[in-house]
């Protein structure tokens, strides 16, 4: 808990301290309020019981004059307490991603190590109650055992409360005018699940596609996008906070304080009735003691213990809050060490495990050259599909990777993206920035068409390069895209991608994302196979014209001219790596 509050509060003075500070004076303001309201409606009914209409009356008007400032009390706590647990969440949740997105973690997290299953509602659901206990839990606990202590020396004996029909008519008015007030809650709620509801949508798309954003490097970019859809939320939340304050004031003034002095005044009327007999032959005491029979603040005191039991059950909740997203927090440490934890499954006991040790290889950048030094493919699992892979290839060597599937291509994409860890031997490779990876599912970002050709940079990014949008027509010209500019209504529409593109303009987006980034090397994996045997020819042929080197993986005879090398690898541990030549072409089949 103390690693938590030191995230969630920075400092003595840091804004959170200060509004600490704010809820610390209002809770011991509103407790001084209750002992002047105990004291003051102590003297308002001991002129009711004394029959002293002057002395009632100079009572009464002063709890009148005094509602306003105690209104105001009241909700400045509860604003206080609502903006703590905002500026709490909002800050572990900024330090929880700063993490979660730094290089490849998030995809490490649901890929490499098991430990956390369910990384968006930690980063969601339990960041806020946690943030939410540990704001109510400081109020909870300190307020009712103040209270408890006033309640149980103020106690006395109640009275009898009269002249019910007056307050029933007064609770029918109140009621109206508040359920009109209030209306605007209902949209402001349905807004607010809205924007969780969108929050949570852009957290799954980034565990849904973990590994085409982990790729193409993109965690930068899915953090702006996440965090505008959190800060969004965040100042929807901040506007209803401001209006349940401005609410819970014209609440207090009208369905309490208000009530309360027509409560006064219905119960003073048969004490202050000079002609009612009865109240006239009654001692003082007596009446007295029959006007503290109801035992209100025997009811007060009982809801102070009421709270006091309700904290002890929020401090079990907190303390799970706590555990798990400590937990939570070590985990991402770890994987940002490089460390990583599995359970180690094999349904296939026929394969051979690994006695190497994740991290034992070692990678070394180098322009314009991917070079395998005696690297064994490993997948996390431990499982070796390959004991020791050779192979080099210099930048105009365009290579065609082929096997059955399960043989390893993709565990060699991923070793060399960086995703998963080197087991041994020496990897060299380009930066990088000058590697780029398409898959055959192509990832659409959120934002707008011309975000889909730049992804993962952001139209500053664009700018600052120096490419402007009739740079990204001549790309999209050669990817024959250009009509999806007038369809789709220019650079600047924003659509739902995934579903408004068919499956090839899907691939000829991505392959368009090549040409803006221009690398030394692109791996495609059957990034083609929903485009038209021309059209990936043409592609292809760009693709050398600008000098970007191919790793390609596919199985259509049509594009093994396209490559000087050939990459096998047969599913049982043993690779080839050769010229093409024509006596090759058959393992493209």
């Amino acid at each position: 808990m103390r690693r938590l509050l030191k995230i969630m509060v920075p400092g003595i003075f840091s804004i959170e301290g200060w509004y600490i500070f704010l809820v610390a004076i209002m809770l011991t303001t509103r407790t001084y309020c209750d002992v002047w309201m105990i004291q003051n409606g102590t003297s308002i009914e001991s002129a009711i019981i004394g029959r002293n209409i002057g002395l009632f009356k100079t009572h009464l008007i002063r709890f009148l004059y005094a509602m306003p400032a105690i209104s105001v009390i009241n909700n400045l706590l509860k604003y206080g307490l609502n903006e703590l647990k905002l500026r709490f969440r909002t800050r572990l949740s900024q330090h929880m991603y700063d993490k979660y997105l730094k290089g490849f973690t998030y995809y490490k997290m649901s890929n490499l190590d098991n430990r956390i299953a369910n990384a968006d509602q930690l980063l969601t659901q339990d960041v806020e109650r946690l943030s939410n206990s540990v704001a109510e839990l400081y109020s909870n606990l300190s307020k009712p055992l103040l209270d408890i202590v006033i309640y149980a020396t103020k106690l006395s004996s109640a009275i009898g409360m009269q002249g019910p029909s007056w307050m029933l008519a007064y609770l029918v008015f109140s009621g109206l005018l508040l359920t009109r007030l209030r209306r605007p809650i209902g949209k402001m709620t349905v807004q607010e699940q809205k924007l969780e509801g969108e929050f949570r949508y852009v957290n799954s798309r980034l565990i849904t596609n973990s590994e085409e954003v982990a790729f193409y490097q993109g965690n930068k970019r899915e953090q702006l996008t996440i965090m505008s859809s959190f800060n969004r939320l965040v100042d929807h939340l901040r506007t209803f906070i401001f209006f349940r304050f401005t609410m819970g004031f014209v609440d207090n003034i009208i369905a309490k304080y208000i009530a309360t002095a027509v409560g006064f005044f219905v119960v003073s009327r048969p004490f202050l009735n000079i002609t009612n007999d009865r109240m006239s032959n009654m001692s003082q005491s007596v009446r007295m003691k029959d006007y503290y029979q109801s035992g209100r603040m025997l009811v007060k005191m009982a809801e102070a213990i009421g709270r006091v039991v309700l904290a002890g059950r929020e401090m079990t909740r907190l303390a799970g809050f706590t555990a798990r997203v400590t937990e939570f927090m070590k985990v991402l440490d770890d994987l940002n060490k490089g460390k990583y934890e599995r359970t180690m499954v094999n349904h296939d006991d026929s394969k051979q495990k690994t006695s190497h040790k994740p991290g034992d290889g070692k990678m070394l950048e180098k322009d314009h050259l991917i070079r395998f030094e005696n690297v064994p493919l490993v997948t996390p699992n431990g499982d070796v599909l390959v004991d020791e892979l050779n192979f080099e290839v210099k930048s105009g060597m365009n290579v065609l990777v082929c096997g059955p599937n399960g043989c390893g291509k993709s565990s060699l994409f991923r070793i060399l993206g960086g995703l998963w860890p080197t087991f041994g031997g020496v990897v060299t490779k380009p930066c990088p920035k000058q590697l780029f990876y398409i898959p055959q599912r192509p990832y659409m970002t959120l934002g707008t068409l011309r975000d889909q050709v730049i992804y993962p940079d952001t139209n500053a990014m664009r700018i600052q390069k120096g490419i402007s949008d009739q740079d990204l027509e001549a790309i999209l010209a050669n990817v024959q895209l250009s009509y999806i500019l007038d369809r789709e209504g220019g650079w600047d529409s924003v659509q739902d991608w995934m579903d408004r593109l068919s499956g090839g303009e899907k691939q000829r987006i991505a392959m368009s994302r090549l040409f803006y980034h221009k690398p030394q090397f692109a791996i495609l994996d059957e990034c083609t196979s929903a485009v038209s045997v021309d059209v990936e020819g043409f592609m292809y042929q760009y693709c050398r014209e600008v000098g970007i080197t191919l790793f390609t993986v596919s199985h259509r005879k049509s594009l093994w001219k396209h490559h000087e090398y050939y990459l096998h690898m047969d599913g049982r541990g043993s690779f080839s790596f050769k010229p093409i030549t024509s006596d090759t072409e058959e393992f493209g089949s």
